[in-house]
């Protein structure tokens, strides 16, 4: 792989390690921004990278930004906002590669926003959580246009185990939209399943075990199970992010007039576990705690 001058925006748990595996495994040249100016330094510190006081400078003469931030609003600051913005610094035939989980409409939004300046765009949020991340086997669901696609699959490769173009712009989000449902669902299933056999007095580590290799079986159970019974929840994929996440599906599901039933309830235990819990935090198996008495 040829090597290119990429730039990272988000110095977060996810952006973090992917930008490294950009730099070491891809042997490509990073320099990264995060808006708390430590947390760029201490990965500049780690993989001898380069740090830029705003996005606007970290994305100036670069091939390839990369992005990972919170949400729309933080994903408009990096790229549009006057001077500093991501967007003000590419040259012509760059290419923005936002993997923020964002709305749909922010990444048509900006999108458009990028054509106008002769840079290509592709929201491309991922899934894997910070294992994923770090080991560099992250899944990446992919809109924007396909020759924009075809120059940086390659690169996403360095931190990707699964990728692949779902459609146009936007399409990248709704497909980590339906992915978040997914999840909302089957956590909600497993807390339920784990607190009921409990009751009943099994072995629920002994009863996951098998359980796992049948028809039941899912990420969730084999990655989370023992810890849910263990009442751990301080790792993983935040409850906060995940409010953030079904927000957004429910926005969408308002435009689109799907049914999210079962993910609207789902996301409401959330708001308890971050309201009335402490567990903002927590991992996304938290929901349990909801379900013990004791």
């Amino acid at each position: 792989m040829q090597a290119l001058k990429l730039a990272f925006l988000g110095m977060g748990v996810m952006g973090a390690p992917m930008a490294g595996h950009l730099l070491t495994k891809g042997g490509h040249q990073v320099t990264v921004y995060n808006r708390t100016r430590a947390k760029a330094d201490a990965w500049a510190a780690k993989h001898g990278g380069k740090v830029a006081n705003n996005p606007a400078e970290a994305a100036r003469g670069a091939d390839m930004v990369f992005c990972c931030v919170g949400d729309d609003p933080d994903l408009r600051q990096v790229t549009l906002a006057p001077d500093t913005g991501a967007f003000a610094a590419m040259a012509a035939g760059s290419l923005f590669i936002d993997h923020t989980t964002a709305s749909a409409t922010i990444a048509r939004e900006l999108h458009a926003a990028a054509r106008t300046r002769g840079i290509g765009f592709l929201d491309a949020p991922v899934s894997g959580g910070q294992a994923g991340a770090e080991n560099g086997v992250l899944t990446v669901m992919v809109g924007g246009d396909a020759p924009d696609y075809a120059r940086a699959k390659s690169v996403i490769e360095c931190f990707a185990r699964s990728i692949a173009l779902m459609g146009p712009a936007g399409a990248g989000q709704l497909t980590k939209m339906v992915n978040q449902i997914c999840i909302a669902g089957l956590v909600q299933g497993l807390s339920e399943g784990i607190a009921f056999g409990q009751r009943a007095g099994l072995d629920m580590k002994l009863a996951l075990e098998v359980i796992s290799k049948g028809a039941a079986g899912s990420w969730q159970m084999e990655n989370r199970g023992k810890t849910m019974i263990d009442n751990q929840f301080d790792f993983g994929f935040a409850v906060d992010w995940m409010r953030k996440d079904l927000r957004i599906c429910a926005e969408e599901a308002a435009r689109n007039g799907a049914d999210l039933s079962v993910t609207r309830l789902v996301a409401g235990y959330y708001d308890e576990i971050s309201r009335d819990m402490g567990g903002a935090r927590n991992d996304t198996s938290s929901l349990i705690r909801r379900l013990r008495k004791d």
